[in-house]
């Protein structure tokens, strides 16, 4: 299956040659020793989730306290997600590689897959952000349309009126659905674009979701006399929270309708070249604050990571700076919206995809 081919643009190379150069040197001034803090979290916040698991545990007569725990470990898996899982697929944490790879398997033991979220983190999404079929992250679920230029069909129509019925189940999606579906699926662009997943892999797939179920739901009901609906619920709420908080974090940085989506033509080609892909496809948050640095992962500052995703996020702040400063001296199309702007943004790409919009534009 041919790649997707971005514009061949010597000027751009240039500016981003330029641009690299300018933050390469912002960088090097720093003190070298931020990183530091990610390998605190490395430790802090995996304790914090199973912490909370077996707090949950020793109350297992207390209901809501029992339920408090689950859903805040739904919280904390997101904190987790967004500071060290996300870093050590890039190998920002560490500079073994073991290292990083060790951290990125948290993600096997709390319902995930390291391995086939990693190929569709770095192979899909960040090598073709926002092309239909090749970035993971904006695939078509069928219930909703992401893609303004496919025309809405069936339920789509009215997207923009259950969205928020669909959202919550996202992480449900992933662990269900998606999971088995790009390791088994001969359809799916990972299997079209990667080659043949090891056995090993699918097996270890397969038992540390059984793994998962066990001591989220079995050891409860097995061992604490926690009621199988009881069990059941805390782990539906702590999910429900989970996905809630990731795509309030996730949503307002690709999926608007001031970003593009670029088509391929019939040559497999992209209209952009790879810097100005990147900054047409991406946007930052204004939100600018120690909870968005330290504990979401400098996620507001998303065109930094596409850019420059061999630094942590500790680096973001400045690289930020000096990316904002050469976009305003160059004329390129870097975009900020304040974070609820930017949710009011895709609720208006829903409603313009559900309505053809873009047909009706077009013709």
């Amino acid at each position: 299956m041919e790649k997707p081919i971005y514009l061949k643009n010597p000027d751009d190379a240039q500016l981003f040659n330029e641009l690299r150069k300018r933050v390469n040197q912002r960088v090097e001034k720093l003190p070298q020793n931020r990183d530091v803090y990610i390998k605190i979290k490395a430790i802090i916040l995996p304790l914090i989730y199973f912490g909370l698991y077996l707090f949950a545990l020793l109350n297992a007569d207390q209901p809501w306290v029992y339920i408090s725990n689950f859903v805040l470990m739904g919280i904390s898996l997101v904190l987790i997600y967004l500071n060290l899982i996300h870093e050590a697929a890039h190998n920002n944490i560490f500079k073994s590689k073991k290292l990083n790879s060790l951290v990125l398997q948290i993600f096997d033991f709390v319902g995930a897959n390291s391995y086939i979220w990693k190929k569709r983190h770095i192979a899909a999404h960040h090598a073709y952000p926002n092309v239909d079929g090749w970035d993971t992250d904006i695939e078509q679920s069928g219930l909703l349309l992401i893609v303004p230029w496919i025309k809405a069909k069936g339920i789509q129509k009215y997207q923009h009126f259950f969205f928020f019925l669909v959202y919550p189940l996202y992480l449900f999606n992933w662990m269900f659905i998606r999971d088995f579906r790009d390791f088994f699926d001969n359809e799916r662009v990972i299997l079209k674009t990667q080659g043949r997943i090891p056995v090993s892999e699918k097996i270890k797939m397969i038992s540390f979701k059984l793994f998962y179920f066990f001591y989220q739901i079995a050891v409860p009901v097995l061992f604490f006399k926690v009621s199988m609906g009881l069990a059941l619920g805390a782990w539906f709420l702590q999910v429900i929270a989970a996905s809630i908080f990731a795509l309030f974090v996730l949503l307002p940085l690709h999926p608007l309708p001031d970003n593009a989506f670029p088509k391929l033509d019939e040559k497999n080609g992209l209209p952009f070249s790879w810097l100005r892909h990147q900054l047409e496809v991406t946007n930052d948050l204004k939100e600018n604050n120690w909870f968005v640095r330290n504990m979401l992962g400098n996620f507001n500052f998303h065109v930094a990571h596409h850019l420059f995703p061999n630094y942590s996020y500790m680096y973001y702040n400045e690289i930020t700076e000096e990316i904002e400063q050469f976009a305003r001296e160059n004329n390129l199309g870097y975009k900020r919206f304040p974070i609820f702007t930017a949710l009011g943004k895709h609720v208006d790409l829903l409603k313009q995809n559900a309505n053809n919009a873009y047909f009706i534009l077009e013709e």
